[in-house]
């Protein structure tokens, strides 16, 4: 599994969720988006932190496919931390942290030869090139391995760093340079003054299979869990001792340029004493961009190292810097993935997660199975719909064939470990079986477990008193991208909790008031504890007592916020008061939106049930009740939902937050512990729209919407999808309509396409 793209399930039909088109009412697609977004935020960790995926690349590229189009047909669904918007997982603190001087993205993944003209049309149509223009890709084989960033100063390797989540990698520069295919120095003269290569590192099927021989040990499940094992160690001599290889296919922070195009910079990386994929073939058209992926795929099994794929680039590198990145992804540039592979096995049991949410997630037990040269014993199940085999649109999916306990299953993976059940043999189902019960209260807390009408999860109602989420909350609060305190770990706050030490994220801070002077005796008396440890974590605690807005709103773990909304929230509130004053002020206006939703929820209920008319008339009064809050309610409301990165699924679950009585008091309370609530830090230009907010109307005749866009947020603005109050410009093109006129009444400037052209030139 690997964020840069996982491999196909189209053969599988509707995938994890029926037919993606097909989108029966918001609440329930919002509850599916929720409950994606969960699951593939604890994938990334689990992969790229632990080296230990618990799904496959197929399973989880078909959840991301379908969170990404619930987000393209639902733009107000796309939470700000959605995994569709991430690139891997914060460092795991094992060693020194680098922040990269330039992102190291992802790739967009696509899957059929229709992905792949959609790309090459969306390439043209985003540099307004004509069909006719000439316009060329590499195409070269997707490593399946670690990626490795390589800073040369003077020729010399200063510095070697992992990806980490894209923006801080980890420091394993005396393990690189263990690895033969990595110049110490580079060669001739010929080279920029600062060069950073970047590329895969991984391992062959013969070292590996050596490896695993000679491992009295540990046995590692394929090649790119042993290359990333390997690299990640924290003894050199360990890592020397192991056989990793490693291809350069691209390049960071570089002094003065040093190449035109894609081709000609793989070649000077060749030159320089890089070893390059000699299968990078240069392409003109869609039909030679598949027809290079049809041989690579046929070439796969005898390559000697894991694929998943081949990687499309626009060989112009002017073109490149056009097109420019979105928040993860490079716009020039697509990973064509190759489908999945399969196998049958028993399934043996039927475990239940409870997530940090309170979703009831289904777990499949399998009988050991090779697929693809790896052994497999698991693999999630979705839901209770998908085990019955109902997709969310209510359709059937498997031809309608539910799964049950006993089951001889087929399954799929494309990478590492943990398979999707692709279908059932009924033929085979033992004599007696009976559907599964899924169960109506929590495994962890014996609470009710309900489903929302909509919701595609069942749901612990027992929140902080039921221990798996009161445990994953807790260590959601500490984690690296939250308050991440040096010394409290997932680990030790998972034993705290048990031993009765913290129960909610504030009990944290007052651990040195009941456990310190006089009482550390019980804290150093713990195993591996000694009176000094104690201390130092006393001292981390409190110097978390100074904390970036953003972290804060992250740390809280409100369902929807995750680390990118944080950190749009905080830009645009810039400090807590007035966060929590537009949350307090906009509750009416929260409330209306909801009462309007579900009023035309109940609406389209009628069509399939005459006997809801009484909640309909409900709703309906409910509507009217609420569809006039007061003018400074509708004012905070809209601009909430007016901020980039945020829109009504994710500003009702703050509104929800803030005024529930429990959750408002434990939010209060970790507030309390506080003593500074820093602020986010100004973008760090000079340009004429730095720090305002931009909407962008009309048709633009000299750029693309998508380019304009792209510049505006380069130069420091921030993008708005609709105006309010905040807004500082609205750039109007032709057929500007309704936010031009509500632009007038607000007095907002309005400027031409020709005048921001102007002034975003400087």
């Amino acid at each position: 599994m690997s964020t840069d793209g996982r491999k196909d399930v189209s053969e599988t039909g509707s995938g994890p969720r029926g037919n993606g088109a097909n989108f029966p009412d918001l609440q329930a697609v919002s509850a599916e988006a929720a409950q994606l977004a969960e699951e593939l935020s604890r994938a990334n960790l689990a992969y790229h932190n632990d080296d230990a995926p618990f799904l496959s690349d197929a399973e989880y590229d078909a959840k991301k496919r379908r969170l990404e189009e619930i987000e393209t047909h639902h733009p107000e669904l796309a939470r700000g931390d959605s995994p569709t918007g991430q690139v891997g997982a914060a460092p795991d603190g094992r060693f020194a942290k680098v922040a990269h001087r330039q992102p190291m993205l992802s790739l967009e993944n696509g899957f059929s030869r229709d992905d792949v003209e959609a790309f090459v049309q969306r390439v043209r149509s985003f540099l307004n090139l004509a069909p006719q223009a000439p316009l060329d890709f590499t195409a070269e084989p997707k490593i399946d391995g670690l990626s490795l960033a390589l800073r040369y100063e003077g020729g010399e390797l200063v510095l070697a760093s992992t990806r980490g989540d894209g923006a801080v990698g980890e420091n394993v520069t005396a393990n690189a340079r263990t690895i033969s295919d990595i110049p110490q120095k580079l060669s001739g003269r010929d080279f920029p003054e600062v060069l950073e290569i970047r590329g895969e590192c991984y391992m062959s099927h013969q070292d590996f299979e050596a490896l695993n021989q000679l491992e009295t040990g540990r046995v590692f499940a394929n090649p790119r869990n042993a290359a990333a094992g390997s690299l990640r160690q924290l003894d050199p001599a360990v890592t020397a001792s192991r056989p990793l290889r490693f291809f350069a296919y691209a390049w960071g922070e570089v002094s003065t340029s040093f190449a035109a195009t894609q081709s000609e910079a793989v070649a000077r990386m060749h030159d320089l004493g890089f070893q390059t994929n000699p299968l990078m073939r240069l392409c003109t058209s869609p039909d030679e961009m598949i027809a290079v992926w049809e041989q690579v795929e046929q070439m796969r099994a005898t390559l000697g190292y894991d694929i998943d794929g081949v990687v499309y680039k626009v060989n112009d590198l002017a073109y490149q810097v056009r097109l420019g990145m979105r928040s993860t992804t490079p716009r020039w540039a697509l990973a064509h993935k190759f489908p999945a592979e399969r196998a049958w096995t028993r399934l043996e049991a039927i475990d239940i997660q409870v997530g940090r949410t309170g979703a009831l997630s289904p777990v499949a037990r399998l009988h050991p199975v090779t697929v693809g040269g790896v052994v497999v014993s698991n693999a999630t199940l979705h839901n209770e719909d998908y085990i019955a085999g109902r997709g969310a649109d209510g359709q059937d999916i498997r031809g309608g064939k539910d799964i049950r306990v006993g089951d001889w299953v087929e399954i799929y993976r494309a990478g590492d470990v943990i398979p999707k059940v692709a279908d059932v043999d009924l033929a085979k189902r033992p004599e007696g079986s009976q559907p599964y019960a899924f169960p109506t209260v929590c495994p962890e807390c014996g609470s009710p477990a309900i489903r929302d009408e909509g919701d595609s999860a069942r749901r612990c109602t027992g929140g902080l008193i039921c221990p798996a989420q009161a445990v994953e909350k807790l260590r959601h609060f500490v984690s690296r991208a939250a308050f991440d305190i040096e010394g409290l770990g997932t680990k030790l706050v998972e034993e705290l909790f048990h031993d009765g030490w913290i129960r909610e994220p504030a009990d944290i801070f007052t651990l040195q008031e009941r456990y310190g002077p006089g009482q550390i005796q019980q804290l150093k008396n713990r195993d591996g504890w000694g009176e000094k440890s104690a201390e130092s974590l006393f001292l981390a605690i409190d110097r978390r007592r100074d904390i970036a807005l953003a972290r804060l709103l992250f740390a809280l773990g409100i369902r929807h916020v995750g680390e990118v909304a944080a950190q749009d929230l905080a830009r645009h509130f810039q400090n807590w008061q007035a966060l929590e004053h537009a949350l307090d002020i906009g509750r009416p206006a929260a409330l209306a939106h909801r009462a309007a939703d579900d009023a035309a929820q109940a609406e389209r209920a009628l069509a399939a049930s005459e006997g809801r008319r009484a909640r309909i008339a409900e709703a309906r009064a409910a509507a009217i009740t609420n569809t006039s809050p007061p003018h400074a309610a509708s004012d905070a409301w809209s601009d909430l939902i007016a901020a980039d990165g945020i829109g009504p699924v994710m500003a009702l679950s703050l509104s929800d937050a803030f005024a529930n009585p429990p959750e408002r008091a434990a939010i209060d309370r970790v507030f309390a512990q506080l003593r500074t609530v820093i602020p986010p830090e100004a973008r760090a230009t000079d340009s004429a729209i730095a720090g305002k907010t931009l909407v962008f109307t009309g048709t633009l005749e000299k750029m693309t919407r998508a380019e304009a866009k792209a510049r505006a947020e380069a130069l420091g603005a921030n993008v708005a999808g609709s105006v309010s109050a905040k807004t500082d410009l609205l750039i109007a093109g032709p057929g500007a309509g309704s936010k031009a006129k509500k632009a007038a009444e607000l007095g907002i400037e309005v400027i031409d396409e020709d005048q921001w052209l102007a002034l975003a030139q400087g």
